[in-house]
């Protein structure tokens, strides 16, 4: 999908208004497969395995996550979605690329990767890819409600993708709470950020069910807008969005951030799935229908 401007250019300097960061939506400028959904959360490409660029409509805030879920998953293509931000505004595009990698790129201010079937851990300085991918996660860490991320943090419960409950959920479960559903796998849960520094610049990081990958990219403007690049490439058929609760607000420049407590609906949604053996249970409850089906899905 086409804009109506003849330049690529960067945004004017940004910086966001609102304590809260607005609901995400998938822009208007789009590639040529792409099909959004008239809510704008959910992109769907909709023929071949390229031209499947999407972007966020609106800059990111700082420390918000552009959240996808893997809706639906073609089979006979090699490669599947890509993820990132950049600084275009991609109303000024004359043309949407065919490809984030490298298209995209080329164009400049932009930082994609690819998400791959073992994607894992980012190596750190000094860092061997071994290390990185050596499992990390401990006891704590999987009822930890915090995704803490540089200066922000960010509740956990919805970053973690979850099958749909069946025969097999008291296993399945287990094997999710440890992060060992696939990164392309169909409800895999993908999400990019950026983290602000003093200096001017931010670190961009990737999340994948739950987990921060560390700093993808370094030394991007943060003073620019930043929009997130979704490219539903090759396998990767269809994504839909996933709002987030906040834990955070957002501070004014020279402020740290200041923390709230989770909502009541998240701490009710903790308290239910911790003391079930597993999602089919939760059909036992005696709770309305709608609260068990928020309570298993999410």
């Amino acid at each position: 999908m086409a804009a109506a401007s003849h330049s690529v250019e960067l945004g004017a300097s940004w910086r966001p208004t609102s304590q809260e960061p607005p609901p995400t939506r998938f822009h208007r400028v789009h590639g040529a497969n792409i099909r959004v959904d008239p809510s704008g959360t959910q992109a769907t490409r909709v023929e071949s395995f390229a031209h499947g660029v999407c972007f966020s409509r609106d800059p990111l805030a700082p420390g918000q996550v552009f959240l996808v879920e893997i809706e639906e998953k073609e089979l006979g293509w090699c490669g599947h979605l890509r993820l990132g931000l950049t600084a275009l505004d991609p109303a000024s595009l004359t043309f949407v690329p065919e490809f984030s990698l490298p298209d995209l790129v080329n164009l400049g201010h932009t930082w994609v990767f690819a998400i791959t079937r073992h994607h894992n851990r980012v190596p750190r300085e000094g860092q061997s890819e071994a290390e990185a991918a050596a499992p990390s996660r401990s006891p704590a860490l999987l009822v930890e409600p915090y995704l803490c991320i540089e200066q922000f943090r960010i509740p956990r419960d919805r970053l973690v993708g979850r099958s749909r409950p069946g025969l097999y959920s008291h296993l399945l479960d287990q094997l999710y709470e440890l992060n060992v559903l696939p990164p392309t796998a169909r409800r895999s849960r993908l999400g990019v950020l950026f983290c602000p520094h003093p200096d001017g610049t931010a670190d961009m990081h990737i999340i994948i069910n739950g987990e921060d990958m560390g700093p993808s990219a370094r030394g991007l403007p943060a003073a620019q807008p930043l929009y997130a690049v979704v490219d539903v490439f090759a396998s990767t058929k269809s994504v839909r969005l996933v709002q987030l609760e906040y834990g955070c607000r957002y501070p004014s420049p020279g402020q740290r951030p200041s923390w709230q407590m989770p909502s009541l609906q998240t701490l009710c949604r903790l308290a239910i799935q911790r003391s079930v053996v597993h999602r089919l249970a939760i059909d036992g409850l005696h709770l309305p229908r709608g609260l068990k089906d928020f309570c298993k899905y999410e």
